[in-house]
């Protein structure tokens, strides 16, 4: 455990002084989600059975719910960095999506939709009528969705890295031509008789996933009502035109673009974000005209 707590102290030195390269910040990071406890803490987790499967959610501080969505691929562990520093002021509702990390689920079929709903889900099984909620990557996305079709779940919405649609105007070409290649790779094995193991299955279902979806419409984003901070790394996977365009059709919406960042804003510049967005949660949603855009 002084491991974890020394790569993690690492981590947070490097980035406070702004002397980390993006491999060094990386390298950190990746060690860290090799010893951190988060993901497999008997103590916090438990399983929930809800809809057709059963999710894994650990809970960390008191206070105000704060629920954190991970990206595509990926489990609680992701929030290595944020669940420590959020844990000191909200109740940290963290869980594995719908067939990642310890949320085992054996059907094909997988979308945002169904892992929004699987959200909503897990709150009312928590009896937690509403919640501050931060999506990165995919639960980004999720977190958007959640939004839409559960509105009175959502207090506060940050998202990190989403998009709307799967294509070149909202992902970077070169991004989604990797993406491409390894879906159609992977679609070829399983039109083959060979044996597929749980793994081929599941990595399988995460790249069909990045490809063949999200379909969000702009009516879809003017529905949502809760105070949205939308971010996003001036050399993300997504497109910063379309993180602008994402914020531009959120009604209660700010921007936030970080400078030599990509896809990880957490944890490129943790220290920042995590003020940020508990700043955004804790202040009242200003609305910004006419002569208030002049400060």
């Amino acid at each position: 455990m002084a491991f974890v707590i020394w790569v993690g102290a690492l981590l947070s030195t490097l980035t406070c002084l702004g002397q980390a390269t993006p491999a060094q910040l990386q390298t950190a990071y990746d060690q860290l989600q090799k010893t951190t406890l988060y993901g497999r803490n008997p103590k916090a987790g438990k399983f929930y059975a809800l809809r057709g499967f059963k999710m894994y959610c650990e809970v960390y501080g008191t206070g105000k719910p704060l629920l954190l969505i991970h990206g595509n691929g990926s489990s609680i562990k992701a929030f290595a960095k944020q669940i420590p520093y959020f844990a000191q002021t909200y109740k940290v509702i963290v869980a594995d999506s719908r067939a990642h990390g310890q949320s085992i689920n054996k059907i094909d079929s997988l979308s945002y939709e169904m892992m929004a709903d699987d959200y909503a889900a897990l709150l009312t099984a928590m009896h937690i009528d509403s919640a501050n909620v931060i999506g990165w990557s995919d639960g980004g996305i999720n977190g958007l969705l959640l939004a839409i079709r559960h509105p009175a779940k959502v207090k506060k919405l940050v998202v990190t890295g989403a998009n709307l649609q799967p294509d070149s105007t909202a992902v970077d070409p070169a991004v989604l031509q990797r993406v491409t290649k390894t879906y159609n790779m992977l679609g070829g094995w399983f039109k083959e008789t060979r044996p597929k193991t749980p793994l081929d299955s599941m990595v399988y279902k995460y790249f069909k996933l990045l490809k063949e979806q999200p379909h969000i419409s702009l009516a879809d984003l003017h529905k949502i009502m809760a105070p949205t901070l939308v971010i996003g790394g001036d050399h993300d996977v997504v497109r910063p035109q379309h993180t602008l365009l994402i914020a531009e059709n959120i009604k209660r919406s700010y921007l936030w673009i970080l400078p030599n960042s990509g896809h990880s804003t957490l944890i490129a510049y943790t220290t920042e974000f995590n003020q940020k967005v508990t700043q955004f949660l804790q202040t009242p949603y200003r609305l910004i005209t006419d002569r208030a855009r002049e400060f």
